[in-house]
């Protein structure tokens, strides 16, 4: 950039010259004329042309703009001014003998450089072509097939189509910009033609998916096209009948989790759209054939069941959720859609989008769903991720049976459904849910993290705004194209995606491999650690191949509560009394109930501090007469309080009197002077001091279960916030909410910190060693989310430790084994889901090459499927035919070049045999028999033998 400032006037210089006519020599640069006073602004040469050289050099070039030299500077002129006319018809290099002139001698053409009006003749010969052919053969579309008098070139379509892809830019923004491009002063207004622009754009959106999906091809025509056929599909799902057989009849049920179909859910409540206009007013051009379901049956199915209610959630996380059911639809026709995509290549479904009518509802999303998995009938599991899946998953069956249409029903006694929260979402669910919906405790499921949906939202959001005022056919012709597209860019990238998650795959499989054999050469230093190891291995594996056995992944210690601990002191004092062994020196107040009562006032301490410090300046006087009321009554509670303490602490009275004085008389602040705050000072009954350990002890764990349980829902109220909130009230609300439940959160800290800065002075007394491993010193960066793992992933775990904290028992070798038990079994599923994603990603690198053939083989044969009268029509179906396949030839061989030295890469971090003894090791429903991939791991690493091992047998 230094570079260019030093030369920036030169620059400017260069610029204003070309203002003028740039030389001396002024004459036609074709025939010499002198008089020559025009340019061309869209020519490579800026030489300056007579009117009949301008006319002749532009009879293939009649859009581009010219400027005429007048009055000593250019002005702004056309082609149709210098008298040049747009001959259409096929008359090669002659002249047309009758030609018919535009309506009205007017004719606007929109072109990449401008709107231009044209002077333009349709052939009217008495073998000629209809107008809108004409136009056609010329790449030029017409407004209508009647009396066109607006076309729009092909380049400026094909142009607008990629943009509105890449940048999501609108239809207005792109036609006002090439208004101002022919007039950007305002002073000679351009015809509008802004409405025709978008009707043909949404003519030429479908076109191009019908053409692209074969439908030219196909002798029954257009009106023949089925549901869901124009959608693009994912080639590394496995698509039955294309890449995989139709019948797995020869798969053995050990191989049958390598065809699994894994189907992400999720609703979008950004994509609204308003009351504007309505289905029969704008139906849409594509009636179920692309992404969204057929919108007729669909409805009357919404009608039919409109008064079932839908049970509310029983999971903590899904506050949002019943939120978003009950967010108010006023205005609106579709408070957003819902959709099923391809969970491991981030792909829309065939027939898998829907509109919502207000918010999430089973009824609309159970059709969703099947609509998609109906044309995967043959699939043996389906795993579904879904935000919502520890509840939509609940009386599934019965939904199914009562209310969906029969064609939409599964067989779910053929097929195995398992279902799952995405990764990101289940740190907000409770625990029970993040280990019973886990991706990453599930055998089968490799690293699928279910959260495909969300990264196709963030690339169609950006048009929310454009498609929320659109009719119901546009809009979901609109969508539908978007969503084609996004399809078309996943399919050619796959050869990279797939190549670079293979090499991550196989590099985290040597690393958790050797985490789990240091792990468990540790465990087997000593006979209970190689006796426990074999029952733990006993028990995953019974439990990964029935669900219904114990889950090796819960801890099996319950962690001690301050309700507890206080109902075991209560008791121990009921003990003592039956025993006269009772040492209470007050008739209604015993140690124990003194400890707790003053941890009971440490807590009101600790929250009116807070509250105090969150009133405003100018509080109203309501607030502060509340404030009063309570510092009030906190007193009188520590004042009786106190009163008790000294019997059992007598010391507390001259600590009181001698110590220093505190720097605030308010209640908040009084020191309560606990026994683990005098014990380093003066002598303290080892029983209160035992009772204060066990109460602290509890009250650190409350602490950390309250932080977790604010961390989840701040995590959610933050998502929901991001997701489906728009609008300065309802931001400000929800921050509100948010600001409500951090103070929480700091409370909770504070009460935790409290809690161990007591454990640790009681300890040096106690002599308790080893608690400070489960009760961490908590800072603030240990405050977040189990999904937050700092950068890194759940396949590393590196998480905050309050995630890995299981509780204590009451004894510490039985809580130590039990969380040991627990971490060599995530350990070992982090280990074994690399290993399925590698093979995983090599069977889908099959199933991609083998897809591609299958559709090149279709191409070659649509080519000549159609018979025409035409030999040039029949010319053009041939073209496009062998161009389709020979892209589909092409892809395959460029990936098939990528994946050459993919054994090779193996054989670099020896794999080969420990895969296979893990393999083995893993159960004996895991046990490899796919030659191809024996061959691989076991030393095939050359290119040939590895793209000769891809081919699909």
């Amino acid at each position: 950039m230094g570079l260019w400032v030093h030369e920036r006037q030169h620059y400017l210089d260069e610029f204003i010259r070309l203002e003028g006519r740039g030389r001396t020599h002024h004459a036609c640069h074709v025939c010499g004329d002198s008089d020559a006073p025009y340019r061309c602004e869209d020519c490579f040469s800026v030489n300056l042309f007579c009117c009949s050289c301008m006319i002749t050099l532009h009879q293939n070039l009649p859009l581009h703009r010219v400027k005429k030299w007048q009055d000593g500077y250019f002005h702004s002129a056309t082609l149709k001014q210098l008298g040049l006319r747009i001959q259409l018809g096929d008359h090669a290099e002659q002249l047309c003998r009758n030609p018919k002139p535009a309506r009205n001698n007017d004719f606007v053409i929109i072109d990449v450089h401008g709107i231009h009006e044209v002077a333009l003749d349709f052939c009217d010969c008495a073998n000629a072509s209809s107008h809108y052919r004409q136009l056609l053969r010329r790449r030029l579309y017409p407004a209508t097939s009647t009396d066109p008098r607006t076309a729009a070139t092909f380049a400026v379509l094909e142009h607008f189509h990629l943009l509105s892809f890449e940048s999501k830019g609108s239809a207005y923004e792109f036609y006002h910009s090439l208004a101002r491009r022919s007039d950007n002063t305002g002073i000679a207004p351009i015809k509008d033609r802004y409405s025709v622009f978008l009707r043909i754009m949404k003519q030429w959106r479908n076109l191009k998916s019908l053409k692209r999906s074969g439908r030219g091809h196909d002798p029954a025509g257009v009106d023949a096209t089925q549901e869901g056929q124009l959608a693009v599909l994912c080639p590394a799902c496995p698509q039955f009948g294309k890449n995989v057989p139709n019948d797995l009849g020869d798969i053995s049920p050990n191989q049958r989790w390598l065809y699994s179909l894994f189907l992400a859910i999720d609703a979008n409540f950004r994509l609204k759209r308003r009351f504007v206009s309505n289905d029969v007013k704008d139906p849409g051009l594509s009636h179920g054939w692309g992404y969204f379901v057929e919108e007729r049956r669909y409805k009357a199915h919404l009608h039919d069941h409109a008064d079932e209610v839908q049970e509310k959630s029983s999971c903590v996380s899904h506050n949002a959720v019943n939120m978003a059911n009950t967010k108010t639809s006023k205005g609106l026709a579709a408070t957003g859609v819902g959709s099923v995509v391809c969970a491991r290549h981030d792909m829309r479904l065939a027939n898998g989008v829907g509109d919502l009518q207000k918010g999430e509802k089973y009824i609309n999303m159970d059709y969703i769903v099947f609509s998609a998995l109906s044309t995967f009938s043959s699939a043996p599991i389906v795993n579904f991720s879904y935000d919502i899946a520890c509840q939509w998953h609940k009386h599934l069956w019965r939904r199914v049976s009562t209310a969906l249409p029969l064609q939409l029903q599964p067989n779910h006694t053929q097929t195995t459904f398992n279902f799952f929260v995405p990764k990101f979402h289940i740190a907000a669910h409770i625990p029970a849910c993040q280990i019973n919906f886990s991706f990453n405790w599930t055998p089968g499921v490799g690293r699928t993290d279910g959260e495909a949906p969300e990264r196709g939202w963030a690339d169609i959001n950006h048009i929310a705004a454009s498609t929320k005022e659109m009719g119901p056919g546009s809009r979901r012709d609109i969508l539908d194209d978007h969503f084609g597209d996004w399809n078309w860019k996943k399919v050619a990238t796959l050869g990279r995606v797939l190549l670079r998650k293979i090499k991550e795959a196989i590099k985290a499989e040597n690393e958790h491999r050797h985490a789990l054999t240091e792990l468990e050469e540790s465990i087997k230093d000593s006979d209970l650690g190689v006796a426990s190891l074999t029952t733990w291995t006993s028990e995953v594996v019974a439990w990964e191949l029935d669900h219904t056995k114990p889950n090796p992944f819960e801890s099996r210690i319950t962690a001690v509560t301050q309700p507890a601990v206080r109902l075991e002191l209560v008791m121990q004092d009921t003990q003592d009394l039956e025993d006269g062994s009772s040492v209470s020196l007050h008739s209604h107040v015993t140690p124990s109930i003194l400890i707790s009562t003053g941890l009971d006032l440490e807590h009101a301490q600790r929250r009116l501090r807070a509250d105090n410090g969150n009133l405003s300046q100018h509080a109203t006087n309501e607030q502060q007469a509340n404030a009063l009321a309570r510092s009030n009554s906190l007193q009188r509670r520590i004042e009786a309080w106190t009163e008790i303490q000294v019997l059992y602490m007598p010391s507390v009275s001259r600590l009181r009197a001698t110590g220093p004085k505190p720097n605030s008389a308010k209640p908040e602040d009084f020191q309560l002077l606990f026994p683990s705050d005098i014990c380093d000072f003066t002598m303290c009954d080892p029983k209160l001091l035992q009772m204060e350990w066990s109460l602290r002890v509890a009250q650190a764990n409350d602490a950390l279960d309250e932080c977790r349980s604010q961390i989840r829902l701040r995590h959610q109220l933050l998502r929901f916030k991001s997701r489906h909130l728009r609008g300065q009230s309802a931001n400000t609300r929800a921050q509100r909410t948010v600001q409500a439940v951090e103070k929480r959160l700091v409370l909770s800290h504070d009460k935790y910190s409290r809690a161990r800065s007591a454990l640790v002075c009681l300890s040096r007394h106690l002599d308790r060693v080893g608690w400070d491993h489960k009760l961490q010193v908590l800072k603030k960066s240990d405050l977040r989310p189990i999904g937050d793992l700092g950068g890194q992933t759940q396949g590393t775990a590196i998480m905050s430790w309050i995630w890995l904290t299981h509780g204590i028992s009451s004894h510490d070798s039985e809580g130590l084994q039990d969380s040991l038990r627990v971490e060599w079994c995530k350990t070992r599923a982090r280990r074994t889901r690399w290993l399925e994603e590698i093979q995983l990603l090599l069977v889908e690198m099959r199933r991609v090459l083998a897809f591609f053939a299958w559709e090149a083989k279709c191409w070659d044969e649509r080519a000549i499927l159609r018979v025409v009268d035409r030999s040039e029509d029949a010319e053009g179906l041939m073209a496009y035919g062998k161009r389709q396949a020979a892209i589909r030839r092409a892809l395959s061989a460029s990936f098939s070049e990528m994946w050459s030295h993919v054994g090779a890469l193996s054989s670099l971090i020896n794999l080969g045999s420990q895969i296979l003894k893990m393999l083995d090791i893993y159960s004996a429903a895991r046990e490899p028999s796919i030659k191809a991939m024996h061959r691989f791991f076991t030393g095939s690493s050359d290119g040939e033998s590895w793209q000769r091992d891809l081919k699909y047998a």
